[in-house]
């Protein structure tokens, strides 16, 4: 009886001690990952600074915090090894650690997609690779679709699920699947229908019947618009699709078209020289395009003889087109008060015959 005891007694202290060695290795690594995060990544980010682009650094920044779990998985790993009431070599266990690693490494490449912006953008600067704006966050937005569904997808082979057969499985149920996202594919499809076509990028102003305004971002449903009363609007791209889209920063002039009206008692030699000295001084003037440039005595109005203005500004900036059409109306102004001519008004004359 006394050498059952103290084997029993034996056994309990090699398991309290393989207890407190599995815990003892929990935190040993717990302190590998915080010297590791505090000391030795910030050593090797300063050297991948150095570096003469910054891949290195966007590789180091997005891996950080899935290196640091997986220091804390291999620990837990190794830390079961010790433990007496749990057995490491469980098939479910095993499967738990190997599709932890895989999902560490997917996360580690969706936060690096986020860095492929800057990426294609470096690429279209250094190489002269004509990648539009507004294709780069598709793209990074592309790819991190990508990077999910391939981690899903391994993640259920490692548990045993033949990923074939759910595909296979989608082919059965299409028609009601196709169906029940038609919305959502029809934005997907609208979405690559103006990336193909580009009728905008990021940044441009556009007009449509929907929305006016600065385009912000878009994505596999929506585009965003940022209005000039700063709200933020989101479009469904088939929506934007199939509408006429007015593109204004894809001008090259603005027009300005206008009428005045002069009295009748205007001298005909002094109408012909305010309209030639108008014209000279907008064929001289450096913010008009000399293009087009029309200025005549157009037909005679009710009140008055009508002049029609219609010419381009070289700028399609708003507030330089708006500063450019001040400067020629106070020009028109000062030369037409040079001429005597005056501005005519809506007026109305009452005539009372006598009676006799």
């Amino acid at each position: 009886m006394m050498d059952i005891e103290r084997l029993m007694e034996w056994l309990r202290m090699e398991q309290v001690i393989s207890s407190l060695i599995a815990v003892g290795v929990l935190l040993l690594f717990w302190l590998l990952r915080k010297v590791f995060s505090k000391y030795i990544f910030t050593i090797v980010l300063k050297i991948s600074k150095k570096a003469p682009n910054s891949f290195f650094s966007n590789i180091m920044l997005s891996f950080e915090k899935p290196f640091q779990w997986l220091v804390t998985i291999i620990g837990f790993y190794i830390a079961a090894g010790y433990f007496p009431y749990f057995n490491r070599e469980s098939l479910l266990f095993l499967d738990l650690i190997r599709s932890s690693i895989v999902i560490l490494i997917g996360w580690g490449f969706y936060n690096l997609s986020g860095a492929t912006s800057n990426l294609f953008s470096n690429l279209n600067t250094r190489f002269n690779i004509k990648i539009d704006d507004i294709l780069i966050p598709f793209l990074s937005k592309t790819l991190r679709f990508v990077i999910i569904a391939v981690t899903v997808s391994v993640v259920a082979q490692v548990f045993g699920y033949n990923v074939n057969t759910f595909v296979a499985g989608l082919g059965i149920g299409g028609l009601a699947f196709a169906f029940a996202a038609k919305e959502s594919l029809a934005n997907l499809f609208g979405g690559i229908v103006l990336i193909t076509e580009k009728p905008f990028t990021i940044g441009d102003w556009i007009y449509t019947p929907s929305v006016e305004g600065t385009v912000e971002d878009i994505s596999f449903r929506s585009t965003k618009i940022r209005t000039f009363g700063q709200a933020l609007v989101t479009v469904p791209n088939a929506t934007l699709a199939n509408e006429a889209i007015t593109n204004w920063s894809k001008m090259g002039k603005r027009r300005i078209s206008f009428n005045l009206q002069v009295t009748y008692d205007t001298e005909k030699v002094s109408l012909e020289r305010s309209i030639a000295r108008i014209r000279k001084m907008l064929h001289n003037h450096a913010d008009i395009h000399q293009e087009t440039v029309f200025v005549t005595f157009d037909e005679y109005k009710v009140n008055g003889m009508d002049l029609m203005f219609y010419f381009f500004t070289k700028t399609t900036n708003w507030e330089k087109y708006l500063q450019v059409k001040e400067d020629v109306n106070f020009k028109i102004m000062d030369i037409l008060r040079d001429e005597n001519v005056t501005f005519a008004l809506p007026n109305s004359k009452l005539i009372v015959e006598e009676q006799k």
